[in-house]
C-alpha cells in the first residue's frame, strides 16, 4: 500500500493508555518519534491520557522521557482531543479544538487521512487486543499483532495453555482470581502452596514487573497475592526458576512472510534486586548488567531460535515479539512469556538483540511500518 499521491505515509504514533504502563509507553513513544524516518513518514503523535481521552500529543521526544525514579512522563489531556472515523477514502483522524465560545464546545479543525497506525502500547487496553480491535474495525493497518494473539500473550494464563498445546515447556503455575480470594483464601494458600516455594506471584495481564513479587515462605504470600490483584483481579503463581538465566530472543515477520528470529541477549541482575522489577528495567545503571548477545553453551541458541519462532507462531503473532526464556541449570528451556509489543526505550532488549543481529533502530522501525502497510485489513 502507498500513500495518496502527493504526500508522505502518514504514520499514527499511539501512545500512553489506561494501564498502569502508561509512562513507560510514553517513553517507548518518544524513542520512536526520535528515530522515525520523517523524509519517508508524515507522523501524527496521538496520546491516550490515563482517563482514556485521546489527544494530539507533542512530536517532541524529549518530553516522553523518565528523568528520574519519581518524575515519569504521561500523555497530557488536555491538549486538542483526536479520534479515529470512517471517511468516503479510508480512515480519518479528526482533530479538534476548542472554540472561542463554551469552554467544553468543539469545533471540527481538521481531517487527516491515516495510512497505518503504530501502536507502542502496554499493557491492558492497548496490548491485549483492545485497541486492535478498534484498528480492524476502522479498516486501518497497524503494526503488530491482531485482536487474538494480543490478547492471549497478553494474558499469561492463556498463553501457558496455547504453548503448552504446541509442545512448548512453561513453568508450573496456577490462576487465581479475586473472586476465588475473597470467597476462600484457605483454598487458594492450599492450592497454590501444593506447588512449593519459593513462588512468584504476578497479574495475569501486566507487564513492566509491575505489581510482582516474589513469595519465599508462606508468610509473604497474602501481602504478594493481595499486591498482585491490586493491578489485576486475575493473578498467576507460578514456581519461581531458581537458579536459572534469563535470556531473551527477538521475533521479526520478514517481508516474504517468513519468521526470523534475532541473536539472544541475557539480564544479569546487580545490586539487592532479586529479579527483574520495574526499577532495574527501566533504571538499569545500577541495577542491570546486558549481555548482547548472550553467552550461552553450545547448541543453545539454536534451540532458543527455533523455540522462539515456535511460540511466535503457535500463537498467531504478526509482525513482532520478544519471547523470553529461562535457561535452567540442567540446561532446559523455558518459555516465560511472549510480548507482542516489546519496549522500544533506549534501554529495552528488543532493538539491542536486533541491532546486534545486523538490525538497526531506524531500520527495524521501518521494517516494522512497511509489514504493517503491505498487509491486507480484515480477516487474514
Amino acid at each position: 500500500m502507498n500513500a495518496p499521491t502527493g504526500r508522505r505515509v502518514r504514520v499514527a504514533v499511539v501512545f500512553g493508555g489506561r494501564s498502569s504502563e502508561h509512562a513507560i509507553s510514553c517513553v517507548t513513544a518518544g524513542s520512536v518519534l526520535q528515530a522515525i524516518d520523517r523524509e519517508k513518514y508524515d507522523v501524527v503523535p496521538i496520546g491516550i491520557a490515563t482517563d482514556g481521552r485521546w489527544v494530539l500529543e507533542s512530536d517532541d521526544p524529549q518530553r516522553h522521557r523518565i528523568t528520574g525514579p519519581d518524575r515519569l512522563p504521561s500523555v497530557d489531556g488536555d491538549r486538542a482531543p483526536v479520534a479515529l472515523a470512517p471517511t468516503s477514502d479510508g480512515t480519518g483522524l479528526v482533530v479538534s479544538e476548542p472554540t472561542s465560545g463554551s469552554a467544553t464546545s468543539r469545533a471540527l479543525a481538521a481531517t487527516l487521512g491515516v495510512d497505518v497506525v503504530f501502536p507502542l502500547l502496554h499493557g491492558p487496553w492497548g496490548e491485549d487486543g483492545t485497541i486492535q480491535g478498534l484498528f480492524e474495525m476502522s479498516d486501518v493497518r497497524y503494526v503488530g499483532s491482531g485482536v487474538l494473539a494480543s490478547a492471549v500473550s497478553m494474558d499469561k494464563a492463556f498463553m501457558k495453555v496455547v504453548l503448552k498445546d504446541a509442545g512448548l515447556p512453561v513453568m508450573p503455575s496456577e490462576t487465581v482470581t479475586a473472586r476465588e480470594w475473597k470467597a476462600d483464601a484457605a483454598a487458594v494458600r492450599e492450592r497454590v502452596e501444593a506447588l512449593g516455594y519459593p513462588l512468584f506471584v504476578k497479574p495475569a495481564r501486566g507487564g513492566s514487573s509491575i505489581g510482582i513479587a516474589k513469595a519465599h515462605q508462606p508468610d509473604e504470600l497474602d501481602a504478594a497475592i493481595e499486591g498482585a490483584l491490586a493491578h489485576d483481579p486475575k493473578i498467576l503463581v507460578e514456581v519461581s526458576a531458581e537458579g536459572a538465566r534469563e535470556i531473551e530472543c527477538g521475533v521479526l515477520e520478514s517481508l516474504d512472510g517468513g519468521v526470523e528470529t534475532s541473536l539472544p541477549a541475557e539480564i544479569r541482575i546487580t545490586g539487592e534486586h532479586e529479579f527483574y522489577d520495574f526499577e532495574a528495567k527501566y533504571l538499569p545503571e545500577e541495577h542491570t548488567e546486558l549481555d548482547v548477545p548472550a553467552v550461552l553453551p553450545d547448541g543453545v541458541e539454536e534451540r532458543m531460535r527455533a523455540m522462539a519462532a515456535a511460540a511466535f507462531t503457535a500463537v498467531g503473532c504478526e509482525g513482532l515479539a520478544r519471547v523470553d526464556f529461562f535457561l535452567l541449570p540442567d540446561g532446559s528451556l523455558v518459555v516465560n512469556e511472549l510480548n507482542t509489543m516489546p519496549g522500544f526505550t533506549p534501554l529495552s532488549m528488543f532493538p539491542q538483540m536486533w541491532a546486534a543481529t545486523g538490525l538497526e533502530y531506524g531500520a527495524l522501525v521501518d521494517r516494522l511500518l512497511t509489514l504493517a502497510l503491505q498487509r491486507d485489513t480484515g480477516l487474514r
